[in-house]
């Protein structure tokens, strides 16, 4: 729909191409508990100190979350500052911040479906910007209203994992968080038409195995399509009383796992590390380069890890996926490693998943323990996005 809209003056607004991830969510879980895994993982206790591990690693991009269910406490009031505070520390030490203003959670009054939900989150919205600018006036602000619309839609609206707790009702909460995402953005660029938007999407490959049924292969197809609704909505090429616009479909973020790819009969996970691989399997280039060519927007994989022992591995082939993403020509801007710290699971608050280059092992302290192996390989990787940098710009 867009192949041939790409301009090449539609400069890479990043800072670095590898980039760090802070989690945020601070969603109902599937038994009703609040979480704040911002707090969890110490990142309000650790704030410099997190972004001065980042640094080391050559990392000057990072995501956070304003966590809204944090900021509003009572409608239309707010409390901005812990937030304040992110923004005047990542300033001092020249962090770039991609902003969530909704990553999963929303006020104790409030779910998608409630009534008064799009214009909560647009008067939200609105009131970040202003605060934004009142204390760094003129950078490049980019935002993602909402994370990962697909994913919340289906855990809230079909498996009753999260607010508002539904079954069989995925649609109608993806409408109604996107027609909160699209005022939010108007009410946005109303007060800084400058801002730039960051949708961030899971990039999933939706798979028959019986490939000799025709009707199999038709539904697997449509399950693995309907990942694309959210990016038409915002586009304006369906919902078209949503008001979406092509120009908000701005720069698109694609957050790939291991587990994102499987067959639709069963369920089952297609295996990432096979050799040779499942015959199914497709490779993330492949899937990248299938939304630059739907789409012809920037790109970039806004979240991607692994937990457990096979971290390095997967590091290692995110980063050859990259370098033959980066060698095709598709532009793809930046990498962003989701979480960088070591978090807990949303649902069983006593596990924690060791997905991040840095692990927490005393609940107490919360001391940053790097996992050594990983972070071999994320400068590997890091040296490999410098040496490409360095041919580009030759």
């Amino acid at each position: 729909m867009f192949s041939n809209d790409y301009l090449k003056s539609n400069n890479n607004p990043f800072r670095s191409f590898l980039m760090g991830g802070f989690e945020c969510a601070d969603h109902q879980n599937a038994f009703g508990e609040r979480v704040d895994l911002y707090q969890m993982s110490g990142h309000d206790r650790f704030l410099e100190e997190d972004y001065d591990l980042l640094d080391d690693l050559g990392i000057k991009t990072v995501r956070e979350g304003i966590r809204w269910s944090a900021v509003e406490k009572k409608p239309y009031e707010y409390d901005w500052s812990e937030v304040d505070r992110i923004i005047k520390v990542s300033h001092s030490k020249n962090v770039q911040v991609i902003w969530d203003i909704c990553h999963f959670g929303f006020p104790d009054d409030l779910t998608p479906l409630h009534p008064m939900f799009a214009r909560r989150f647009s008067h939200l919205c609105r009131e970040f910007v202003i605060k934004y600018r009142s204390i760094v006036p003129y950078d490049t602000l980019i935002v993602t209203p909402i994370n990962e619309v697909s994913f919340i839609s289906w855990l809230g609206g079909d498996v009753r994992g999260t607010s508002p707790y539904c079954v069989g009702q995925g649609w109608e909460v993806k409408y109604a968080l996107m027609k909160a995402y699209i005022e939010g953005i108007e009410m946005m660029r109303k007060v800084d038409p400058s801002v730039r938007i960051l949708i961030t999407e899971p990039l999933v490959n939706i798979v028959s195995n019986n490939i000799g049924n025709d009707i199999s292969l038709l539904s697997a197809e449509e399950k693995h399509f309907e990942q694309f609704q959210v990016h038409d909505i915002l586009s304006g090429a369906m919902c078209l009383e949503l008001r979406g616009k092509p120009e908000y479909l701005d720069i698109i973020g694609v957050n790939y796992y291991y587990n994102n790819q499987w067959i639709n009969e069963t369920h089952e996970f297609l295996p990432w590390a096979d050799e040779p691989p499942h015959h199914l399997f497709r490779s993330l280039h492949s899937l990248v380069e299938n939304v630059f060519s739907r789409y012809g927007r920037p790109i970039i994989i806004a979240e991607t890890s692994h937990p457990g022992e096979d971290r390095a591995k997967w590091i290692r082939q995110i980063n050859q996926e990259c370098r033959s993403i980066l060698s095709s020509g598709i532009p793809l801007f930046g990498c962003c490693y989701y979480p960088i710290i070591d978090r807990p699971d949303w649902d069983h608050l006593g596990h924690w998943h060791h997905s991040g280059i840095f692990d927490i092992y005393d609940k107490n302290s919360l001391e940053r323990i790097p996992d050594t192996e990983s972070i071999d390989a994320f400068l590997e990787f890091k040296n490999t996005v410098n040496i490409i940098d360095a041919v580009v710009s030759i």
